[in-house]
């Protein structure tokens, strides 16, 4: 998992660089183009459309008979069991092509969410660093933390020690515009790094570094996992969340791009000539 999201951060910094100064929505666009025009030639490839046809018929035949006979009920009723019918058997229908769909649109929406689900730090912003000591190491007393910092980013106030939840905390400042990797150790432990980006653009942020299994790397692709024996288990920075203006109004990312990447799958479904 670490090397396929190794693989996919590489490939969207690059897609995504010219970007990094345009709105976000300019990208989303066409990501979701991009995603609509893959989507509906996988959909066509492994699906029935032979069978999806037919049933469509069906559902609009349906529809066609309560329209007709509007004062007839028991017509109604026949009509509309075969239409509930009907729709079970196109969600059947659906199931196979949305094996072979989900998962990489899972992969890419990971990806995304770290370039548009957060914004930045600034010039002169005081931010939150956490760390996630292990439970075991937490319970005996408080760990002995070295923060290294990089020129350009200091630290205001900490270590605190939260005892309930194994974590120590700092407040730091960035004092330039810059990608910065601080370095952290626990106990004498191996120093483990953390990536930190000030800047105004829109470039891929890495909100927390974790270790963990597959699940955790699927949650947070945007850095690779620290090392598992390491008595550090995450750390954490206080990125804010971005909104996407879209003709004025502040949404999440995620609300344009599933709303575009419905209008161009249905808008070049007759191009490619797939039922959906």
């Amino acid at each position: 998992m670490a090397a396929l999201n190794a693989t996919l951060r590489w490939l969207f910094d690059l897609a995504l660089a010219p970007f990094a100064s345009w709105p976000p929505i300019v990208p989303l666009a066409l990501v979701s183009l991009a995603v609509s025009v893959v989507m509906l030639v996988v959909f066509k490839r492994t699906s029935n459309q032979t069978q999806m046809a037919a049933v469509k018929r069906r559902i609009h035949a349906g529809l066609f008979e309560m329209r007709l006979f509007n004062d007839d009920l028991r017509a109604i009723l026949r009509a509309q069991v075969e239409i509930l019918r009907a729709n079970g058997r196109y969600l059947g229908l659906t199931l196979v092509p949305m094996i072979f769909i989900l998962p990489p649109l899972v992969l890419v929406m990971a990806q995304l969410e770290y370039h548009y689900g957060y914004r930045a730090l600034r010039t002169g912003q005081p931010f939150l660093l956490e760390c996630d000591v292990a439970r075991e190491l937490g319970s005996v007393g408080r760990p002995q933390a070295a923060l290294d910092l990089p020129p350009g980013l200091r630290s205001e106030i900490g270590p605190a020690w939260l005892p309930s939840q194994s974590r120590l905390a700092w407040r730091l400042i960035a004092e330039h515009d810059g990608d910065y990797e601080l370095g952290l150790a626990v106990n004498g432990a191996e120093r483990v790094t953390k990536s930190v980006r000030v800047t105004s653009q829109v470039l891929r942020l890495s909100p927390t570094r974790a270790s963990g299994g597959v699940f955790e790397q699927l949650l947070n692709p945007a850095e690779s996992p620290l090392p598992g024996d390491n008595p550090i288990r995450a750390i954490r920075l206080s990125y804010a969340e971005r909104e996407v203006r879209v003709l004025g109004f502040g949404m999440n990312w995620m609300i344009p791009f599933f709303a575009l990447s419905i209008v161009f799958a249905f808008a070049f479904k007759g191009l490619f000539k797939v039922t959906l």
